[in-house]
């Protein structure tokens, strides 16, 4: 096996497919690591561009939930409140999301010692909410969401080839292979780089890959559904067992949701529930919702106290949910409580999770940034720079090398060889269903070029034209 990787066939071979791929995918690579970079310091660049709207003075006492909620929805009349972010620490303003009867969502801050609207904004206007959707989707809905898993599940494919030819091959000395050699010009200087940051960032590349896939909607909802199904993911009480519910809880709170919720089902509200005598004492008249003061008071008497997300019922089955979502998984709690009686009717821990879920919500975490503070956050950046310098270097030593007025690609590799990188390709792409078809579509695509290119050889031949 040693022997055949060695090959210098193989080699070239794989250099062609490293090759493509990499002009590919790499604009799509530089995208998703800049805007990367932006969301992880989300929170330190929101209170530098909206100091005025996020920070506020500390108040021993706070107004209550649902004078929030009115002085929020005054902002536009008409407007709907659909989810309430409590501050985090105090000093902090509350979040209020605000659905208006024309226009884009609004997100509006409140200071929770007066009750004063402090000011609204689109959050696909700002700074992070753009780097957040372009990072996500590339801001083109659900067909950018899979240009983008195809570009990350085609990015960890780049990187274990970049290692394998990176893997020194001769007694050279480690210049250009563990440190660039500064006395290096031209493509030579390109070309080092490329190698040494390669080297250095893959194993955090492919870890920033690995724990960013979950959020992707083909193969995260493999890793779902098949941890679902292995009784490794969801809490018992919510399994789907491949079953697709009317609701779930990541379209009733949308990005509030944990991913290993994001697509257990919710409860309903019942109209008629606790008027038989056996309600609860908060319970509202029946048919009509409880406030938001006392859902707060069923969320203290529960243990639950902010900061928490509170996400409002949609309509008259719906439920509030409150998701407690920290930057340390193990304490995350999500409590869905009926509008009308104040029941709980769902309370899920950290601690129901199987453990390939708690493994995805730790990965998560560190992805974002979030799980060890500065340190993490520095750690993921280093990673997104990482692809920075590979996705500008790659591009550079291509256009260094090629013959002036020619592509410069790789020369096409034998057939055989051809099929047998396929196969050792196509088994890292097991892992990568989406990388996997299109990959077909390359090995297609390559296979009918050559033939093209034959029998155009063919008819320019001299012996052809006699």
């Amino acid at each position: 096996m040693i022997a055949f990787l060695s090959s210098p066939g193989i080699y070239r071979a794989v250099w062609r497919w490293h090759f493509y791929a990499g002009l590919v995918v790499a604009p799509f690579l530089l995208i998703l690591a800049v805007t990367g970079a932006i969301y992880l310091f989300n929170d330190e660049i929101n209170d530098l561009l909206h100091r005025d709207l996020r920070i506020v003075p500390a108040a021993a006492q706070s107004v209550p939930l649902g004078a929030v909620a009115a002085a929020a929805a005054t902002t536009r009349p008409g407007s709907k409140v659909t989810r309430i972010d409590t501050p985090r620490e105090p000093g902090r303003s509350v979040e209020v999301f605000v659905t208006p009867l024309d226009g884009p969502p609004l997100r509006v801050f409140v200071d929770p010692g007066t009750g004063r609207v402090l000011g609204s904004y689109v959050y696909a206007r700002t700074l992070v909410g753009f780097a957040d959707l372009a990072h996500g989707s590339l801001m083109l809905g659900d067909f950018g969401d899979g240009i983008v898993e195809l570009a990350a599940c085609w990015g960890f494919i780049l990187t274990v080839t970049g290692l394998y030819l990176w893997w020194p091959r001769g007694l050279g000395g480690l210049g250009g292979i563990l440190y660039p050699r500064w006395n290096r010009f031209g493509r030579a200087f390109w070309k080092d780089w490329h190698a040494v940051v390669g080297l250095w960032s893959a194993l955090l590349i492919m870890f920033l890959i690995l724990t960013g896939l979950p959020w992707a909607t083909f193969w995260g909802d493999l890793l779902r559904r098949g941890t679902d199904l292995a009784g490794i993911g969801y809490p018992a009480s919510h399994r789907l067992h491949g079953a697709a519910p009317p609701s779930t809880v990541g379209e009733t709170v949308g990005n509030a949701a944990p991913w290993t919720l994001e697509r257990a089902p919710v409860p309903a509200s019942d109209p008629h529930a606790g008027h038989d005598g056996h309600g609860m004492v908060s319970q509202a008249p029946e048919g009509r919702r409880l406030g938001l003061d006392d859902i707060a008071a069923i969320l203290e008497r529960h243990g639950m106290r902010p900061p928490y997300r509170l996400s409002l019922p949609r309509d008259s089955r719906g439920v509030f949910t409150a998701i407690t979502y920290p930057d340390q998984p193990e304490t995350q709690r999500t409590l869905h409580i009926d509008q009308y009686s104040g029941g709980i009717l769902g309370d899920i821990r950290f601690s129901d999770y199987g453990w390939a879920a708690k493994a995805v919500e730790l990965g998560v975490q560190i992805h974002m940034g979030n799980y060890f503070g500065r340190p993490n956050q520095i750690l993921m950046l280093a990673a997104c720079l990482g692809i920075v310098v590979l996705t500008v270097t790659g591009p550079i030593i291509w256009w260094r090398r090629r013959p002036k007025g020619r592509f410069g690609a790789p020369a096409p590799v034998a057939a055989p060889r051809l099929r047998t990188l396929a196969l050792i390709v196509a088994g890292l792409c097991v892992i990568f269903p989406l990388a996997a078809a299109s990959l077909v579509l390359v090995l297609v695509a390559d296979h009918l070029g050559r033939r093209v290119t034959a029998a155009v050889a063919r008819l320019a031949s001299p012996r052809h034209g006699r």
